[in-house]
């Protein structure tokens, strides 16, 4: 058993959940939201952390109308933790997420990843593996790549080798050097691309949550990038929490065959409601639900007629009287 403070940053809001941390977990929930002036709703997933589609579809909105300043959305945050670590970065690429275990608490920022179709190029696609944070840099200077140069030239686009700091690096203020190649964990010039699949492969971060990452990360903190679009975990009450989302990089085959053996993997085939495990694969929301059966409620005879009768008697007697 490990214990832990649980703290999200589902920015504005900050949720914190002291308690115990078992082998199973599930962070956030439902949270509301106050529309700022300048949003959208892919900025608004990408701050915390949802689908941006999913907004829209649980406040019954225009998908291709931005909300209105002052609008209270409601929005399902829940999601269940892929693994747990004593100490280090986990990132899961279908989660979006970047999990920070520290000192006893557990931190988690919504990121962008690796691009999921592939080019001319090559394959923009977020490695997976073990690494370790070799270096931290602020305001850093940006060494294009070869092959984003090579990608700009069949594009006919021009690309400086060398982007210094500044507004225009896509490096932002802050980064963290991975001992993964071509990998970086940093700041982004681009806001709405976070918790989508946009970048060259490095994981993306929204500014205000840069800053809170940066300085928690030490040099040599160890990490692991991890690829698993499908999460259960059951509750201390015993309810079990079923996470589908969507295999973008087309890495497991069948979804829902690769549902049902985490499921079977887990011992709970005879414990689950196959019918709601069907609609999450099929809707892919990337919302833990609970997909426990049921319970049976017992049918209780009703009293009704002996009332009725009761009462009919009483009106025979009383008419008699009257």
């Amino acid at each position: 058993m490990i214990y832990f403070l649980v703290i999200i940053f589902l920015a504005p809001f900050l949720l914190v959940f002291p308690g115990v941390i078992e082998a199973n977990m599930i962070v956030g929930g439902e949270t509301v939201y106050v529309v700022k002036k300048g949003d959208s709703f892919e900025l608004i997933g990408a701050r915390l952390g949802v689908h941006w589609k999913n907004i829209p579809k649980e406040n019954s909105l225009e998908m291709d109308k931005n909300p209105e300043p002052g609008t209270r959305l409601r929005i399902t945050t829940r999601k269940i933790v892929p693994r747990l670590l004593d100490n280090g970065i986990l990132v899961n690429i279908p989660d979006r997420t970047l999990y920070l275990f520290k000192t006893g608490s557990l931190i988690t920022f919504p990121i962008g990843v690796g691009k999921a179709a592939e080019d001319e190029a090559g394959s923009w696609k977020t490695t997976t593996g073990k690494f370790r944070i070799v270096g931290k840099k602020t305001n850093p200077t940006w060494y294009v790549p070869d092959s984003i140069q090579i990608e700009a030239a069949l594009k006919g686009k021009w690309v400086d080798e060398v982007v210094p700091p500044g507004r225009g690096n896509p490096l932002g203020k802050y980064a963290l050097v991975t001992t993964i190649p071509g990998v970086l964990i940093h700041e982004t010039i681009y806001p709405s691309s976070v918790y989508r699949y946009r970048s060259h492969g490095c994981i993306r971060v929204l500014p205000e949550h840069m800053k809170e990452l940066f300085p928690l990360v030490e040099v040599n903190t160890p990490g692991e990038i991890i690829y698993e679009p499908v999460k259960v975990a059951v509750t201390d009450n015993g309810k079990i929490y079923l996470e589908v989302r969507t295999d973008a990089y087309r890495r497991v085959g069948s979804l829902r065959e690769h549902t049902r053996k985490v499921i079977e993997a887990k011992g709970l085939s005879d414990k689950v409601d196959w019918k709601k495990v069907d609609m999450l694969v099929k809707t892919e929301s990337g919302i833990a639900e609970d997909v426990s059966p049921t319970p049976v409620k017992l049918q209780v005879a009703s009293q009704a007629p002996q009332r009725s009768f009761a009462q009919k008697m009483f009106e025979t007697i009383k008419s008699f009287w009257d």
